[in-house]
């Protein structure tokens, strides 16, 4: 191999090597994906057959990646123009006074259910270690004039689905049974639930049907059947998408649309559009 050659093969080899590098910081990340898949619903009224709910998790309003990209993917996201819209936590990332402005600015652009949408906090949105109630008030206040209704261990009912939403696991204020003694297993029911460990607490009550969870981020880094090496939950086989509990819960898991840090490696940012169907 002569000098030329040589060379050339060490840039090829550069290219390629730092290509995988500029993929997860600079395009996966902002390459939302929009991903449709049918919600069968027990008790589901006729009328809501065929509506739209959208799942929208994990906005992490910060420093670590340009908000903005958020409020382009809301715009994208009302062409769908969705019936109910959930959102399941995590709406800023540590909860200063910075991330409370920012994400004013951001929810001035949110996606709204023309019947309803419901919200739910995550950990982030409690502040540093999960505990600042205060932070957690102003998130609510903001998302609350914004024209979301936030459920803390609460259900609301809203054309004849139930939304059951529970406070944060790592939160000072999760208390399910508050709300999971009360609900009619006779209605239309779905859950929201920020960290899917809570799907492994005696909290159900005989409970059947969807929770709708966020928190993971897909691990945002994976290798699909290999490896996915950060997961922020003890069970580790909550990573993402549609899993069956196998005692007539099914837990669904989003990628989250905002990102912990700015990298993603084959877990695209996720907003879910569902369909509602008749179980």
């Amino acid at each position: 191999m002569n000098r030329k050659t040589f060379l050339k093969k060490v840039v090829q080899i550069s290219v390629l090597g730092a290509f995988p590098g500029l993929y997860s910081w600079q395009v996966e990340p902002f390459w939302v994906e929009f991903v449709k898949r049918k919600l069968p619903v027990k008790n589901l009224p006729q009328a809501l057959e065929g509506k739209i709910l959208m799942q929208i998790s994990d906005l992490h309003v910060g420093t670590r990646f340009d908000w903005n990209f958020l409020i382009d993917s809301f715009q994208k996201a009302k062409q769908y123009n969705p019936d109910f819209v959930v959102y399941t936590g995590d709406f800023v990332n540590h909860g200063t006074l910075q991330e409370q402005e920012d994400l004013k600015k951001v929810m001035e652009n949110c996606v709204l259910g023309s019947l309803a949408t419901f919200g739910i906090l995550g950990n982030h949105d409690y502040g540093e270690n999960w505990k600042d109630t205060e932070c957690s008030e102003k998130v609510c206040d903001t998302l609350t004039n914004s024209g979301i209704t936030m459920l803390k261990n609460e259900q609301q009912e809203s054309c004849g689905l139930h939304f059951i939403g529970l406070e944060d696991l790592w939160s000072p204020q999760f208390q399910p049974l508050k709300v999971m003694k009360e609900y009619d297993s006779s209605k239309a029911n779905i859950v929201l639930c920020h960290n899917p460990d809570a799907c492994d607490l005696d909290i159900w009550n005989g409970y059947q049907g969807w929770i709708l969870s966020g928190h993971t981020h897909g691990g945002q880094c994976r290798i699909p059947g290999i490896i996915t090496p950060i997961l922020p939950v003890k069970n580790k086989d909550y990573v993402s998408g549609a899993i069956d509990l196998k005692d007539g819960r099914m837990l669904y898991i989003n990628r989250a649309l905002g990102h912990s840090f700015q990298i993603r490696f084959m877990v695209r940012p996720e907003i879910t559009v569902f369909t509602l169907t008749q179980a």
